[in-house]
């Protein structure tokens, strides 16, 4: 299993940029598909964005595409995800996740899992 560590979240005008990062731990990197997802108050988890293990294959919910990237660091065990011309409505917590099954993966079903940042943005 491996223990993810967000970080990065905070407050943002509306219109502005974050990067989170996920920085991984406990085993080795590789092998696993690594994602985001996000949760506001309210409302139930949703899948953002994950990458292969590879790197060369990245998956967007049409709800965030073309203003969020993922991207990832193997020399750094970290994932990221740029977040650009941020709404309101992209307030949540953000979680990273980890799987060796993309489908798992994406249907949130991942066995491992960060504490979440907080991302609040105002308008």
């Amino acid at each position: 299993q491996v223990q993810l560590v967000e970080s990065g979240g905070g407050l943002v005008q509306a219109g502005g940029s974050l990067r989170l990062s996920c920085a991984a731990s406990g085993r080795t990197f590789s092998g696993y598909t690594m994602g985001w997802f996000r949760q506001a108050p309210g409302k139930e988890r949703e899948f953002l964005a994950a990458i292969s293990w590879i790197g060369t294959s990245t998956y967007s919910a049409d709800s965030v595409k073309g203003r969020f990237t993922i991207s990832r660091d193997y020399a750094k065990n970290t994932v990221y995800l740029q977040m650009s011309s941020l709404k309101p409505e992209d307030t949540a917590v953000y979680y990273c996740a980890a799987d060796t099954s993309i489908s798992r993966l994406r249907s949130g079903a991942s066995s491992s899992w960060g504490q979440g940042t907080q991302v609040t943005v105002s308008s």
